[in-house]
């Protein structure tokens, strides 16, 4: 058999391989996607993240000193990014800036909605940063769902209140809402936030997808090193824009180069 016909086998048997681990990947593996919040403020700790499996992503404050760095960075990487949109707690605490409040008027929150996407490029998706006061506001949500409109941006409610308003907010706009199903570390300790990554894992394989929200905390980050590694077979790792249409949401040349790169290399392993 020539050189030829064996590359030719190879490259045959290869591309039946592929299929058949999109097919399990289609049909089988359960999704979890990981956002670490509070970006912009921690390089440090944030740059050990950004060392971490391209498929999590990141949540940046927009007011923040190291956000619009960090932006780039990821966008380069081809990382998902999110906006970090401060928002009213119930609790007294220390605001961001301009932080959404239900009372404010529509021109208010488009006026810190679209500085907010100046501030930070690339975010194909919006999260609520605090916000039990803004999000369990019916009216205060579907002021900044209509905002929203105008953009192709998604929302991830991070739920930091049970009676959360911003699915129903949502009804009538172009805005797909998806919710967050575990705080990687409420209790800052290792050892609770790998507790908590296998309760995602959990809810994954039972519902077929999971969101999990973190923070670039050092307990955290140790955590992840440690788990990330040996994600178990049928645990897919993805965006969160994944679990809205199983296509990432906007345009980013870089993410699309990362996948050229891996499939040409598989490519070239046959010859």
């Amino acid at each position: 058999m020539g050189d030829n016909q064996v590359r030719q086998r190879k490259l045959a048997k290869l591309i039946g391989t592929t299929a058949l681990l999109l097919l399990s990947l289609q049909t089988g593996a359960a999704r979890l996607a990981i956002v670490i919040d509070d970006f912009g403020y921690r390089p440090h700790n944030e740059n050990k993240i950004l060392q971490m499996p391209v498929a999590i992503s990141i949540a940046i404050l927009p007011d923040s000193p190291h956000g619009r760095e960090m932006a780039e960075k990821a966008y380069k990487q081809g990382r998902e990014i999110l906006i970090h949109l401060p928002m009213a707690p119930l609790s007294k605490q220390l605001l961001e800036p301009d932080t959404l409040q239900p009372t404010m008027s529509s021109e208010d929150i488009d006026r810190i909605i679209q500085r907010a996407i100046q501030k930070v490029p690339y975010a194909v998706g919006i999260n609520n940063h605090m916000g039990s006061a803004m999000t369990s506001s019916l009216p205060g949500m579907q002021k900044v769902m209509r905002s929203l409109s105008g953009y192709n941006l998604y929302f991830l409610d991070s739920v930091t209140i049970g009676n959360t308003q911003a699915t129903k907010a949502a009804q009538g706009t172009p805005v797909r809402v998806i919710r967050r199903n575990v705080f990687l570390d409420d209790v800052q300790s290792e050892a609770e936030t790998r507790h908590q990554l296998n309760r995602a894992i959990s809810i994954a394989r039972k519902n077929g997808s999971a969101i999990a929200i973190g923070h670039p905390h050092s307990t955290t980050i140790r955590a992840l090193q440690q788990m990330l590694p040996t994600l178990p077979a049928d645990i897919e790792l993805v965006s969160p824009s994944r679990l809205l249409s199983g296509k990432p949401v906007g345009d980013n040349p870089h993410k699309w180069g990362k996948l050229c790169e891996l499939n040409n290399h598989r490519l070239k392993s046959v010859g």
